[in-house]
């Protein structure tokens, strides 16, 4: 993240209020403006559709179907996620840019490959009564996103934010646009729609890539070399990823809160909706945790390390570990701050929002509770970030590890206990991995330097 890091700090020494605005801004788009837009545009595909071009049957088949994509894809490459991003920050501390374009176009051709077998595998058996056109429109968008999620990772080290901008809203706007065209062929021309949105923004995104990390090398697999490989990255990513998710495949495929839609992929009405908007309430948070943790942490934490490094002082050691636990700290409850903010606003403009998008005001109470749940996530992951700093992989997968075990187990009780509990699994699982996550860091602070100094894992 060093790319982002050093160019919101460029941004923010002017000290006026534009240019903390921009940098907000800018941190925005990059920490969620790709999710963020792809929901928003997919909400108003099926909202334009609604009624007018497509049959409301088939609109939630695709809606059905995106949200299994992007369930999918996102759980198959979690792990490589977070282990793509570790090789490419080695790489860039020891000063070899040059590895970086081979190495991602390898990881590239192998994640093209796995998703391949697997979602041929996948369709071939559950999907067997569905038609031929469905499997290959869902079977390409997998491919595509599988891809694209990895080369998002990059998007947080180009400098071009401008462009950056300009290329989600090329592709977001371009799958808009072809959803109008080729609605005739109804569910097949929607997810078409998606897939040449994604597919754009993808092939636009790797040729920024290709003008920010040249090489001449074409392709290169140096990242499977065996001291490179971080399994508990890879675990975690995966964890993580599956905890998001697990509560919506409990709702999904309990048959008393849910339905089928088409083929095996079921919806669950009174969950979906409640959760998926709730998602859109955290862009204000993930931009504050961005801003908050790669200019005033990443700077003590970089400052610390130097001395560590260099010889410094003890006290000057001592004093930089004191700013960067400070600068945490700070993060932390500017991240609170914006999301309480943000939760009491939702809480008091929610019915109205509701009644705009047509939506049944039954589903406020699940509303409220899934919007703390998300805005919990938000601190989260600001705490998963930390962790991933100092280097305490093994702290991050055991947070990560209990977020599936709490989610699927309160998940599953709220369930017994009614309606009334629906959604207090997710947040509760949140809310105790976070107080858990924050009794590990005033441990992991208050002997950090001890650490550093006498043991070489952690």
């Amino acid at each position: 993240m060093a790319g982002i890091g050093f160019q919101l700090r460029k941004i923010l020494v002017k000290d006026t209020y534009s240019s903390t605005l921009r940098a907000y801004l800018y941190a925005g788009m990059i920490s969620s403006g790709p999710w963020a837009l792809s929901i928003i545009s997919v909400m108003i595909i099926g909202l334009l559709s609604l009624g007018y071009l497509i049959p409301s049957q088939e609109v939630g088949q695709f809606l059905v179907s995106v949200t299994y994509l992007m369930a999918s894809s996102l759980i198959f490459t979690g792990g490589l996620q977070l282990f793509f991003t570790r090789y490419t920050s080695d790489r860039l501390f020891e000063n070899q840019p040059q590895v970086i374009l081979p190495n991602l176009l390898g990881i590239l051709l192998l994640i093209t490959l796995a998703a391949s077998v697997f979602g041929f595998f996948i369709l071939a058996l559950f999907f067997g009564n569905t038609s031929i056109h469905y499997k290959i429109v869902m079977f390409s968008n997998f491919i595509v996103l599988c891809n694209l999620w990895i080369v998002i990772i990059f998007l947080s080290g180009m400098k071009a934010y401008n462009r950056i901008l300009l290329t989600m809203l090329i592709g977001y706007s371009l799958m808009i646009a072809a959803s109008f065209i080729l609605s005739r062929w109804k569910i097949y021309g929607l997810l078409t729609s998606l897939l040449i949105g994604h597919a754009v923004l993808l092939f636009l995104f790797l040729a920024e890539i290709l003008r920010s990390h040249p090489s001449q090398k074409l392709i290169a697999f140096d990242f499977l070399k065996r001291k490179k490989i971080f399994l508990s990255l890879i675990a975690t990513g995966f964890l993580y990823n599956l905890g998001i998710w697990v509560d919506k495949f409990i709702f999904w495929f309990n048959p008393a809160t849910s339905h089928e839609v088409i083929g095996p992929l079921r919806s669950s009405l009174v969950y979906d909706l409640p959760i998926f908007l709730a998602y859109l309430s955290i862009i204000p948070g993930m931009a504050v945790f961005l801003v908050k943790i790669e200019t005033d942490f990443a700077e003590w934490y970089e400052k610390l390390f130097k001395a560590v490094r260099d010889g410094g002082t003890l006290s000057y050691i001592e004093q930089a570990r004191d700013e960067m636990t400070l600068a945490v700290r700070q993060g932390l409850f500017s991240i609170c701050k914006i999301q309480g903010v943000t939760i009491i606003l939702l809480l008091l403009f929610a019915p109205a929002i509701l009644d705009w998008l047509t939506i049944s005001r039954y589903h406020l109470p699940l509303f409220y509770i899934d919007v703390v749940g998300v805005s919990i996530q938000v601190v989260f992951m600001a705490l998963l970030n930390v962790f991933f700093y100092l280097d305490k992989r093994l702290i991050a997968l055991k947070l990560c590890f209990l977020f599936v075990l709490l989610n699927t187990g309160l998940t599953i009780l709220s369930h017994i206990l009614g309606p009334t509990f629906f959604g207090y699994g997710f947040t509760l699982s949140l809310f105790i991995c976070v107080l858990v996550g924050l009794y590990q860091l005033s441990r992991t602070l208050d002997q950090l330097i001890y650490h550093t100094f006498m043991l070489r894992k952690g």
